[in-house]
């Protein structure tokens, strides 16, 4: 994520200062024509701090960044998980706010190819964001999102939500349930190659199912699945799922998913 937002960030007009302490991550940054600036000129210089760290590091490093900040200067994660979970650390003179892609959708308008093989977002395809503020003056919302929409570029539309909103976007939305949900239909699909399809076969028929259900599903055409496909999910959901899947939106699950991916290692 940090190659991603500083490609887009050093076509800007802004000041790059980029931090990086591994040998390798320093290499990486000359090698791309970024120079590497010291944690104390950086800290004592910037506006915007971007936070393109492992969740499970948040702790440490804004422990030790956080008090070098100057008064009024804004903090920006890319995720909700150490914020929501007490792992980040704040202070009342510094703004802290929470920024994270949505990644281009599955069925986008894009027209060019190289913009439809942009899978993650922030090259060529469009796709929106989403903004909270963790703490801080509410106004640094507002000038973080320029920022932002720098950083994922290019981006349709910010949507600004809380922070309490995005953790249930992110892990409960996105990862503990669609990102299972698809391990498990890849798991489908190694099953009926194991069972005799062919494989190529098998991946065909199966993303070009994903395609037209899931247009059907939410919306993107108009229609409906036929009565049999209907019936076979009402017979195959609670053989799929518990009867108390949704739990994973409770606040205390939840919050246990966001502890276990901010735990240092």
């Amino acid at each position: 994520m940090g190659t991603r937002i500083s490609e887009n960030l050093r076509k800007t007009g802004h000041r790059l200062l980029c931090v990086e302490v591994s040998p390798g991550g320093q290499a990486s940054l000359q090698a791309r024509g970024l120079t590497v600036t010291p944690e104390e000129s950086a800290l004592r210089e910037a506006d915007v701090v971007i936070m393109a760290v492992p969740d499970h590091l948040i702790a440490n490093i804004s422990a030790s960044i956080v008090p070098k900040l100057r008064d009024g200067a804004t903090v920006l994660v890319l995720d909700p998980a150490a914020p929501c979970a007490g792992r980040l650390v704040t202070r009342p003179e510094i703004n802290f706010v929470a920024a994270h892609p949505c990644h281009p959708p599955v069925w986008g308008n894009e027209d060019d190819p190289n913009s439809r093989k942009d899978f993650f977002g922030g090259i060529a395809a469009q796709q929106d964001v989403v903004v909270a503020l963790v703490s801080g003056q509410p106004a640094a919302l507002q000038t973080s999102i320029p920022v932002v929409r720098e950083m994922y570029s290019p981006v349709a539309v910010v949507h600004e939500i809380t922070i309490e909103q995005m953790a249930l976007l992110e892990p409960a939305l996105s990862e503990t349930t669609i990102g299972t949900c698809l391990v498990i239909m890849k798991e489908a699909i190694d099953e009926v190659v194991k069972r005799g399809v062919p494989a190529a076969a098998a991946r065909s028929f199966a993303l070009g199912h994903i395609n037209i259900i899931g247009a059907l599903t939410f919306g993107a055409i108009e229609g409906r699945m036929s009565d049999a496909a209907y019936k076979a999910v009402e017979r195959a959901k609670p053989l799929l799922f518990r009867d108390d899947w949704k739990k994973v939106f409770e606040p205390e699950s939840n919050a246990e998913a966001l502890q276990m991916i901010t735990a240092p290692r």
